[in-house]
């Protein structure tokens, strides 16, 4: 049996196979390592090596176009500045200038505003009888943070991070419209237009401060500034990105740890096992699962031709399962040796945030750890997140003692 003929299913719009990929992954992984769906004419990569591999090969699959499947079909046009979806040497340009601002003390100093705002948030739930992942601390902390960094008002950050969940919210287990909701090209919202104009004559020491200001020189080599454009599509990267992902791990940190209390005890009575219990929660849920790819040239994996100007899904997340790469990988292990996962990304574009969203993991879970040793998860009200590029919780509640 071809990989076209085969009897496996996977589609990364359906919400049932979504509640739990990790079987139909698991038989990609052993029977089809490379799979066709022929619905949303897509190919994709399901074993660790693999998504590396084309994670690394960024001249053969280009970010340039979209890496979310819908946004590919869609052939809308990407602004610039948007560096998640850019190829060298314009990523280069802007990775590098990115770089520069979001420094690791810039991440460091944050650790006491972030458990400052932990603090606010979870003493008032203690004595309660429970609180949500999501709603009480997920959903609120990773924007705070971002506004934090870009010294957006907090009066303007839940507002900001509604309008990014409702635009990456699935109604319907299809792929979404994107030509209609985004006919005119995809334009940054103009929701920080107003304060990046504010800021640029109040400068203060922050990252949009210092983004404001930087000089760079560019694929042209003209020694210039940012054009607000630009500036726009960094700062809602920066508010998207590092919103959604760090929300997911924190709803999967409740979620995990009330399926392993024997674990979640050892993490309480033993703090220093605080960084490899994130990295194993990012291992075995990786907030984001699939990333999409446009292929440039024609290749071939194990026997099967895949045409140039098709799309390549990499399963992240199944790669992070892979029985090939981690042993006992269906396990959660918070003492497990990890070299390295996937759940960053890998080659070009690994992801800028991961060391705050580590800091972010870390904290959280050590802050509710020293309030509510135990919990337990209300699956009555418990809600799965739909979306086609993370993968989490919409509500988590957990009863607590």
């Amino acid at each position: 049996m071809t990989t076209m003929e085969s009897d496996i299913y996977y589609d990364p719009y359906d919400f049932e196979i979504d509640t739990d990929p990790y079987p139909v992954w698991k038989r990609l992984r052993d029977e089809r390592p490379l799979y066709y769906n022929e619905k949303y004419d897509f190919y994709a990569v399901s074993r660790f090596e693999d998504v590396a591999r084309c994670s690394m090969d960024w001249e053969t699959y280009i970010s340039s176009k979209g890496t979310v499947l819908e946004l590919i079909r869609s052939n809308v046009e990407i602004p610039p500045g948007s560096i998640i979806f850019e190829d060298p040497p314009t990523h280069h340009i802007h990775r590098r200038l990115l770089s520069r601002v979001f420094t690791p003390r810039a991440i460091s100093d944050l650790e006491p505003k972030i458990r400052g705002f932990c603090a606010r948030t979870l003493d008032p739930l203690v004595g309660t009888g429970g609180f949500d992942f999501i709603g009480d601390l997920g959903a609120q902390m990773p924007m705070r943070t971002i506004g934090m960094l870009l010294g957006i008002p907090e009066s303007d950050q839940e507002a900001i991070r509604n309008r990014i969940d409702e635009g990456l919210r699935l109604t319907e287990d299809s792929m979404p419209d994107f030509d209609a909701k985004f006919g005119d090209g995809i334009q940054p919202a103009d929701g920080f237009a107003e304060y990046i104009e504010w800021r640029a004559t109040h400068p203060s020491d922050d990252l949009m401060t210092n983004l404001l200001q930087a000089e760079f020189e560019d694929e042209t080599g003209a020694l210039r500034r940012l054009s607000r454009q630009e500036l726009l599509s960094y700062v809602n990267l920066l508010a998207g990105a590092g919103n959604e992902t760090t929300t997911r791990l924190i709803g999967w940190t409740g979620k995990v740890l009330a399926d392993h209390p024997d674990q979640r005890r050892q993490i309480l009575e033993q703090r220093e096992l605080l960084p490899q219990a994130i990295e194993e929660l990012l291992r075995f849920e990786s907030p984001s699962p699939v990333q999409a790819r446009f292929v440039t040239r024609d290749v071939e994996h194990y026997g099967q031709a895949v045409p140039a100007g098709s799309v390549m899904l990499v399963l992240t997340a199944s790669g992070n399962r892979d029985e090939r790469h981690f042993e006992n990988a269906d396990q959660f292990d918070i003492h497990r040796k990890i070299d390295h996962h996937l759940a960053f990304g890998y080659g070009i574009h690994f992801c800028l945030g991961a060391a705050l969203a580590r800091l972010e993991g870390r904290v959280a879970l050590d802050e509710v750890l020293q309030r509510f040793p135990t919990w337990e998860v209300d699956w009555e009200n418990a809600v799965q997140a739909r979306t086609s590029t993370v993968r989490g919780w919409d509500r988590l509640p957990v009863v607590t003692p």
